[in-house]
């Protein structure tokens, strides 16, 4: 966290702080054991005041296209800003799962960020990890997910997990409602009527409609409707959720509509459920804060099970930089503005 800019996993061993020769560096990667299940257990110590734990759940790639003897690379997406790029690179996929402490701000504090193998994927991996995390939870938390984990798999393998669960889901899909009452004759029925998200004339009358005023959004309406279910999993009823902008607000882009769905027993108010969704987005930062201030992806390693003890320290890092928030003096660069609170950056800055 003192190294500010290294080209390679040795250019750690130059820092003053570090007290032996540079080969240990190396020899730390080989080996060392981190324990996932003793760490995550520590860091949900630190949760005891927490009234109801919020969990944002995701998945990013460290790309490795020339590592050709790495073992299990993978397909990963990869964000491209190329018109004809393909948003697709080599290397391995790692998923994680964070508590959200805070109602906004770019804090996440991981608890697990694990790799996801060649045998696996981001939905079952990360349907496991809510599972590991949830087990030593004493309150029912709120599992956050986007657009990828909006289907019928996610909520089959998560029915048994005591978490409730607000996803976004893409505005293609296609909802069912509650079948009809059975008639007596034939097969009864597993789906009711059609509900297509991008054709309202499927829709019918919202169970709630709320407007209301935000000071960055302008005005906004919202939408309910309860009792649907993926096509997938029909034994598992949800609430749907619609967001829309009703006015163009200066300087901001036209968005699309933001579909939601919630699955679980206690659901906050219609005017505060879409606003809970908008901190998942603190684990994108935490991934901007991993590769690019904690060198995450700078060293070139041989083996995936050196990634991924490299990995383990990824959130025991952030977990510092927690617990060090309220202890360092900020420190500002001459080109840097003021913040209320102290982002990661700079509290990495500051110590």
């Amino acid at each position: 966290m003192t190294t500010r800019h290294i080209s390679c996993l040795g250019d750690l061993a130059l820092n003053p702080l570090f007290r032996r020769q540079w080969s240990s560096v190396y020899e730390a990667l080989q080996d060392c054991r981190p324990d996932r299940d003793q760490l995550m257990q520590l860091y949900i110590q630190q949760m005891s005041e927490v009234e109801r734990p919020v969990l944002a759940l995701d998945h990013t790639a460290w790309l490795r296209p020339h590592a050709r003897t790495l073992k299990e690379r993978t397909y990963e997406h990869q964000p491209t800003a190329l018109p004809h790029g393909i948003p697709v690179g080599i290397g391995q996929g790692y998923s994680t799962i964070a508590l959200i402490p805070e109602s906004s701000g770019s804090w996440a504090l991981p608890l697990r960020h694990e790799r996801i193998t060649s045998w696996d994927n981001p939905i079952s991996f990360g349907a496991q990890q809510l599972a590991q995390v949830c087990q030593y939870l004493q309150k029912r938390p709120i599992a956050l997910f986007d657009s990828e984990y909006g289907c019928a798999p996610l909520v089959k393998a998560t029915a048994a997990i005591a978490a409730d669960k607000l996803m976004r889901i893409r505005s293609n899909r296609c909802l069912w409602s509650t079948p009809p009452a059975y008639s007596g004759k034939g097969r009864p029925k597993i789906h009711g009527q059609q509900f297509r998200l991008n054709d309202s004339q499927s829709w019918w009358q919202p169970e709630q409609t709320l407007e209301s005023v935000e000071p960055k959004l302008g005005k906004i309406r919202l939408k309910k409707w309860d009792d649907l279910h993926f096509r997938g999993s029909p034994k598992h009823p949800m609430t749907l959720i619609l967001v829309e902008r009703l006015e163009t607000v200066r300087g901001r882009l036209n968005s699309q509509p933001l579909w939601l769905v919630w699955v679980g027993i206690q659901m906050p108010s219609l005017a505060e459920i879409w606003q809970l969704y908008l901190r998942r987005f603190a684990l994108e930062h935490w991934y901007r804060l991993a590769k690019q201030t904690l060198h995450w992806t700078v060293p070139k390693l041989s083996t995936p099970e050196q990634c991924e003890r490299w990995s383990d320290l990824m959130p025991l890092l952030t977990w510092q930089l927690w617990l060090a928030k309220y202890l360092v003096r900020e420190i500002r660069l001459p080109w840097q503005k003021s913040l209320p609170e102290l982002t990661p950056g700079r509290v990495v800055q500051s110590g």
